[in-house]
């Protein structure tokens, strides 16, 4: 999922504080999940909006809706006949969030309510950590499930670098080494052998280069 985390009010409050009418637009999604931009940090959201400008005078409109998906355009519909009564919107959606319902709604600002951080997975309650950067071509068949793109602060594609220490990573001692893992993992599955196979230099030019990315399923477009 994409993991987010909330922005500080006052970064919020600073962006939207000249307006008369403000919708926080929430997700159900990953945003949801990681607790940084479901219904309820949209209700939290919009009450410390409201005592702010209750506080500074100010007789200011903070609505609040939460829609399934907002990098949808199904869902995006569905605020179609209100958007016109606000003056500005805050997504606490992810950046793709925030970006389709700009795209959608030219004519309406959209601020950002959290910042964006990975993809990852959920460890614990209050615990996500990053686990793909969508580079582009998946290698997790040939490193036993686990990424080196995303886990190894180094980004080695043939590890270890020599510098971990009991497991650990070298540039940060609370991580584990994503190459003692990896080795590991493939000790479980008994494909160390593939361990010994020099991997090839990965293809940045191909996988991330030239504006961004798309992926085409011509089976299923209308």
């Amino acid at each position: 999922m994409i993991v987010a985390d909330k922005k500080p009010i006052e970064e919020i409050i600073e962006t939207v504080k000249s307006y008369n009418s403000i919708l926080v637009l929430g997700c159900n999604e990953c945003v949801t999940v990681c607790e940084a931009g479901g219904k309820k940090e949209v209700g939290i959201l919009a009450s410390a909006l409201r005592m702010y400008f209750l506080k500074e005078g100010q007789d200011v409109r903070v609505d609040e809706e939460t829609l399934e998906r907002q990098c949808d355009h199904e869902y995006l519909e569905e605020i179609r006949d209100s958007v016109d009564q606000y003056d500005a919107i805050i997504s606490i959606a992810c950046g793709v969030g925030v970006q389709f319902t700009a795209e959608k709604y030219k004519a309406k600002p959209v601020y950002p309510g959290v910042n964006t951080c990975f993809m990852g997975a959920t460890e614990e309650r209050g615990l996500w950590t990053e686990r793909c950067q969508g580079c582009g071509t998946c290698i997790l068949a040939t490193t036993g499930g686990i990424c080196p793109v995303s886990r190894c602060c180094k980004r080695l594609f043939n590890g270890p670098c020599g510098g971990s220490s009991q497991g650990k990573c070298e540039i940060n001692k609370e991580l584990d080494c994503a190459w003692q893992l990896i080795i590991d993992r493939m000790k479980e599955l008994g494909c160390l052998d593939d361990y010994e196979k020099i991997a090839p230099i990965k293809d940045w030019s191909t996988d991330r280069a030239g504006g961004p990315r798309k992926v085409v399923r011509e089976d299923v477009k209308l």
